[in-house]
């Protein structure tokens, strides 16, 4: 974290902390020909819970970060996409850091062995649009990255209705 000297909106005298990423947040929503989609659990240590979410990491900085979402989906849950896109570019907390995230939807899937770390315990779930929409709403899902991409492929659902 570097702080700052600052001057506020009403001329004070302050210090302002920023919060650096070198690597960029990678997402990814992988789904299949009917409309599912596939999450990963986990017990996140700073929330101090059980977190569901959509395949995520980071890419390193030279590195292109569809890579990184090939490689972080590879590894949690075993797919290969034949197909990727970019679905959304998001800051994830602009009031603190400069963390910059993409989101991808992978789909054309193929089912092969996850590659988990040795520090992730991680539990897989395929399930509906819809279902990960409601899990959203009764806040089962509070991953920035995830409710950010669900909510976009939530809205691109119901335009095509």
């Amino acid at each position: 974290m570097t702080e700052y000297g600052v001057i506020n909106p009403s001329g004070g005298k302050g210090i302002y902390g920023k919060v650096h990423f070198k690597n960029l947040a990678i997402g990814i929503i992988p789904m299949d020909g009917n409309g599912d989609i596939w999450l990963v659990g986990q017990y996140r240590f700073t929330l101090g819970a059980f977190s569901w979410e959509i395949p995520e990491g980071g890419s390193f900085p030279d590195q292109d970060p569809l890579d990184g979402a090939k490689r972080e989906l590879k590894e949690e849950t075993g797919l290969i996409a034949g197909s990727w896109e970019k679905l959304l570019e998001i800051h994830l907390s602009n009031s603190v850091s400069d963390e910059f995230g993409i989101i991808y939807l992978a789909t054309d899937l193929v089912q092969a062995e996850a590659e988990p770390e040795e520090t992730e315990e991680l539990h897989i779930q395929k399930i509906s649009v819809r279902e990960a929409y409601q899990m959203i709403l009764n806040h089962q899902i509070t991953d920035s990255l995830t409710v950010a991409a669900i909510q976009q492929l939530w809205i691109r659902t119901l335009e095509k209705l």
